[in-house]
């Protein structure tokens, strides 16, 4: 019988225990300040940012957000950054991507410093990941293990798939899970017997962005699958990666879509921010 990790729940659980270490820090320190950078009327990014200010209100962050016009130079959203850098109210700094065709994102995030690099997506960041130090690390890969912990499931000498390899989750997971002395295998577009591998999954996190793109030959008996995925299937209606209703007698656990990983990863920003703050010394 399988058994669902309520992402739901378990964010609405850290959140509270977030929002009482925010009140001692605020009592002590003062504010806690995150700023957001919005380019464009992208309807996606709009919701992620609508959601992101409502988590700041909840746990007790001062959100500023910028909204800029779609055609904004790519000179004045660098001037913002970093100005916003200079600024020691502002403890966390998120751009919300992607940004429109003519702006260099690289550029743009480099000048995030790393202290205030909040989604873990700076060089410095994924490199202090790879070496297990200290560090923010990208949200979802971060709300994932935060999951797993959450049903103590031990990932130690596990073997681990992922599916996909982009920076924001495929690659940070990896090494989060190597950190936890998993068995890590990364499978993408050129992987060739991927079933096979896929049925040797002790844990199984699918983040490729097809619609129930996992289906129940793909997975072990008895494995733990995590849902990544944001897609919409055939009728409009939400869905994930995996193939839930035919995957889901196969598994020990598995995330649903929506109320899965998504709600985790606004989480682990507002954990991200504040502890930016912490260190800073702010």
């Amino acid at each position: 019988m399988y058994k669902i990790i309520d992402g739901k729940k378990l964010a609405s659980e850290l959140r509270l225990n977030l929002k009482n270490r925010i009140g001692e820090y605020i009592k002590e320190r003062g504010e806690i300040g995150l700023a957001v950078i919005l380019v464009g009327e992208d309807p996606a990014s709009a919701v992620y940012v609508r959601n992101k200010i409502k988590a700041c209100e909840e746990v007790g962050i001062k959100s500023s957000v910028y909204y800029l016009p779609e055609q904004t130079a790519q000179k004045d959203v660098e001037e913002l950054v970093t100005s916003l850098a200079d600024n020691n109210k502002i403890h966390g700094i998120l751009v919300q991507l992607p940004l429109p065709s003519h702006i260099n994102a690289k550029k743009v995030l480099e000048l995030i410093p790393v202290g205030k690099d909040v989604d873990g997506f700076s060089a410095e960041n994924i490199g202090k990941l790879c070496l297990n130090e200290e560090c923010s690390v990208a949200c979802t890969p971060y709300g994932v293990i935060k999951m797993l912990e959450s049903e103590k499931i031990d990932v130690k000498g596990k073997r681990a798939v992922i599916l996909g390899r982009s920076e924001i989750v495929g690659k940070p997971m990896s090494m989060l899970l190597l950190n936890a002395d998993a068995t890590v295998t990364v499978c993408h577009s050129k992987t060739r017997g991927l079933k096979e591998i896929c049925r040797e999954a002790d844990i199984l996190i699918a983040a490729v962005g097809k619609a129930k793109f996992v289906t129940a030959d793909m997975v072990k008996q008895d494995a733990v699958v995590i849902d990544v995925g944001i897609n919409r299937d055939e009728n409009g209606k939400m869905c994930g990666d995996v193939d839930f209703e035919n995957v889901k007698d196969k598994c020990s656990y598995i995330t649903p879509v929506p109320g899965g990983v998504g709600p985790m990863t606004i989480t682990m920003l507002m954990y991200n921010t504040y502890n930016a703050a912490i260190r800073s010394g702010n």
